[in-house]
């Protein structure tokens, strides 16, 4: 389903699943080819189809002192350069309308975060650069509500359209997933893509520095496996305690060749 939306993207056949990973933010150049270079490596030998996964920009902090980004066009240089190196698509979240011509010029996938997938100017915007256009699930929408979301993006001519579940609120800070979305979500025609990791934040919290519950991940992507998931979004990186966004809930890179290898399993045997 995957090589329909993004024909350059390598490996994989109908039946498997693709990859999102990366870390969450572009903390430099050096950090986001050594994490690509590994990830790169599991899929090749997986034959899993491998989109990287890096925010050139994070504008949705708790505290005004939260890291946000080494700058713009620089974090949108690195992504491109990632691409270029290891032949890999690329996505990025954008936040304005503005920045979808912007970000699109250096990523294949445009991706619009949960809190504005509500947001027509800016999904209008995204689906007009004729890149793929990956809308997370809103903390606070039912899967079916999705379907319009959708809408936004075709209305504006543009068919290449994925959609991320990533929980939703239970309570003030936590999520909860409910995964009878997934399969919802695909009657729409488009990929459904589960994120393992933010899906185990445990937002709002008191310090103002967003928590998680990274043990749960092969939980979470088992699940989101045996239910039909055509992919899966996981925030990587080889020291998330120091990991200057959302260290708390991504997967540390040492575990996620074993994580693939259950999973891949799970997919041969429900196909």
């Amino acid at each position: 389903m995957i090589q329909q939306y993004l024909p350059a993207i390598k490996h994989g056949d109908s039946t498997q699943f693709f990859l999102m990973a990366g870390p969450c933010a572009i903390e430099g150049e050096e950090i986001a080819l050594r994490i690509a270079e590994r990830v790169v490596k599991m899929t090749d030998k997986y034959e899993i189809p491998y989109i990287f996964k890096g925010s050139y920009r994070k504008a949705n902090r708790s505290r005004s002192d939260s890291f946000t980004g080494i700058g713009d066009e620089k974090a949108l240089k690195i992504l491109e350069k990632v691409g270029r190196t290891f032949g890999v698509p690329t996505v990025t979240d954008i936040h304005e309308s503005h920045e979808a011509v912007i970000a699109g010029a250096y990523v294949d996938v445009l991706q619009i975060p949960a809190f504005l997938c509500r947001q027509t100017e800016l999904l209008t915007a995204a689906a007009e650069t004729g890149k793929v256009v990956n809308i997370k699930k809103g903390q606070f929408l039912s899967a079916a509500s999705m379907k319009f979301a959708v809408d936004k993006v075709k209305d504006a001519g543009n068919d290449r359209v994925f959609l991320t579940d990533r929980g939703n609120t239970f309570g003030y800070q936590d999520l909860i997933v409910d995964f009878r979305g997934l399969p919802e979500m695909r009657t729409f025609g488009v990929p459904t893509v589960m994120d393992c990791t933010h899906s185990l934040q445990q937002p709002n919290q008191t310090s103002g520095v967003t928590g998680g519950k990274p043990e749960l991940i092969e939980t979470i992507a088992k699940a989101a496996i045996a239910v039909g998931a055509d992919g899966l979004f996981i925030e990587t990186h080889p020291d998330p305690a120091n990991a200057k966004s959302d260290g708390a809930n991504m997967l540390h890179l040492d575990l996620l060749e074993g994580l693939l290898e259950k999973l891949v399993r799970i997919r041969e045997a429900i196909s």
